[in-house]
């Protein structure tokens, strides 16, 4: 009920008619998962480098239709702590492209699919930063953490238990392959895998 009072709400203030379909009933078997590297953990001063996105369908990931973009910082400044983790220099991103092209690229990319993510909010903060001043509106898609379901899933088993929710100790824990984290693509595509696995779980009820 929430979800739909806000989501009337949202497409009020839709600035562009042709995003309506962001407000389109979902497919039940169908989903996103994403992933962004960042210049900083600071939504108001950071910028995006790159998006990773995979499409989730009937239990399978869709090799033939993923997003990889790089993104050229708006500031400019690459921190290097941030350098270590993602492995991005500048040089790197002289010729990325612009976010907020980018931007309506993914927008395209998710359509009305539900969103799926580690350490989602983050994510979705740093989207919504660039895509609320084009279209009015911060992303309406279903959203669902990986990390919670995961919670819910190891305290069914074993209750008061403390439950690892570090992403290196959740692939450990299903037996799922680590291709490398804080590679955009990478991370959207181990977390899809998360997601899978957890939603075939017989505990697990993914609305």
């Amino acid at each position: 009920m929430f979800n739909s009072i806000k989501n009337h709400f949202y497409k009020k203030r839709l600035k562009d008619k042709r995003f309506n379909f962001l407000f389109d009933k979902p497919s039940n078997d169908e989903y996103i998962c994403f992933d962004c590297e960042t210049t900083g953990l600071d939504p108001l001063i950071d910028d995006i480098i790159s998006i990773g996105a995979v499409i989730i369908k009937n239990n399978t990931i869709i090799a033939s239709k993923k997003f990889i973009r790089y993104v050229k910082p708006k500031s400019n400044q690459l921190k290097e702590n941030s350098i270590k983790i993602h492995h991005l220099r500048k040089c790197d991103l002289e010729n990325a492209c612009n976010i907020d092209d980018v931007i309506l690229e993914f927008l395209y990319f998710i359509g009305n699919r539900k969103i799926v993510g580690y350490f989602l909010d983050f994510d979705l903060k740093m989207i919504n930063k660039y895509l609320k001043p084009i279209i009015g509106i911060n992303l309406p898609n279903k959203k669902y953490e990986v990390s919670e379901i995961y919670h819910d899933f190891k305290i069914d088993l074993i209750p008061q238990s403390f439950v690892d929710l570090r992403f290196k100790s959740i692939l450990n824990e299903l037996n799922l392959p680590n291709f490398g984290t804080h590679d955009s693509y990478n991370d959207a595509l181990m977390t899809a895998l998360i997601f899978i696995k957890l939603k075939n779980s017989a505990s697990v009820k993914i609305n």
